[in-house]
């Protein structure tokens, strides 16, 4: 297993922890991982990777070892997090971007907000979510108010094994070695709910209960649209053959050319025998498609 060694970047407010791999030399590759995952899970990626790279990872405010805030987030802060990020790291010129799911999501906005800054942009999963109309606003904003009047708790499991067990419950392409590395790192001693809604110690998901809190504001995809088509450099589109994702957008026909759209280069890979988290169920896959995108 590839050796990281951990970095902190103290930003106003916040307090950021950054994974790194590889030789500090080489070309950089910024990580970026979703929403509830950690940098660390990245490992299996770096592991596999056959080039000379510099790997950089963070993990979101809020997520592992970086600060938690213990109030709602927002997803903006997200998106400064990543420019301060990249101020430190990459000085030098445009960067490589890698991100799954909300990292994606994350690397696409940022992408075309800073187009020069982006040289290389690869999306795992990360194709935004389902479009909101207007009319949910009203709903959304009463479910919103509710969810502030009760502090947010993580499920809690009896140990670390029984956390395993839940991730090989949750996905089946993933490897029981695997599920054991990520349990020491997706999952935290702490105070959390049993299922019959009782307090107890014992292991919770690494992140702040807050971020189970969702924005009053509403997904307008006419705004992410609108931003991709900024992006001015090539973008890989990467996806899992059985992910929920995938089925998700079957169910609304032409949303996901629609999104493909907006990108003025842009290729489509698959990855097989993956659920949504391809990089936890096959890494070497990952690995392949980012080396033959992102290599310099």
């Amino acid at each position: 297993m590839l050796p990281s060694r951990s970095e902190y970047l103290d930003l106003p407010g916040i307090r950021l922890h950054i994974r790194r791999w590889g030789n500090p030399e080489a070309p950089p590759l910024f990580l970026l991982h979703g929403w509830m995952d950690v940098s660390a899970s990245w490992q299996f990626v770096a592991d596999s990777l056959a080039g000379d790279w510099n790997l950089i990872a963070p993990d979101w405010r809020g997520f592992g070892p970086s600060q938690w805030l213990d109030r709602p987030y927002h997803f903006a802060e997200h998106i400064a997090d990543l420019e301060a990020i990249l101020d430190h790291y990459a000085v030098a010129g445009p960067v490589r971007l890698a991100g799954h799911s909300m990292g994606g999501i994350l690397a696409c906005l940022y992408a075309g907000i800073r187009p020069e800054r982006v040289e290389r942009l690869i999306a795992l999963e990360g194709f935004g979510i389902a479009p909101m109309s207007p009319e949910m606003a009203p709903e959304r904003y009463r479910q919103w108010l509710g969810q502030l009047g009760q502090r947010p708790r993580m499920h809690v499991h009896a140990d670390r094994q029984a956390f395993a067990r839940r991730l090989l419950r949750d996905d089946r392409f993933l490897p029981p070695e695997r599920a054991e590395y990520l349990a020491k790192h997706l999952g935290r001693v702490g105070e959390g709910e049993n299922k019959a809604g009782e307090r107890r110690h014992g292991i919770i998901w690494n992140g702040d209960p807050w971020h189970k809190i969702f924005s009053p504001y509403l997904f307008r995809l006419e705004e992410s649209m609108a931003i991709w088509r900024q992006i001015t450099c090539p973008v890989l589109w990467v996806a899992a053959r059985e992910s929920w994702i995938v089925k998700d957008f079957a169910s609304r026909p032409g949303d996901w050319e629609a999104r493909q759209s907006c990108f003025s280069q842009l290729e489509e890979a698959w990855i097989e025998n993956a659920d949504h988290m391809l990089h936890h169920d096959q890494p070497e896959a990952v690995a392949q498609l980012i080396e033959q995108w992102a290599a310099p």
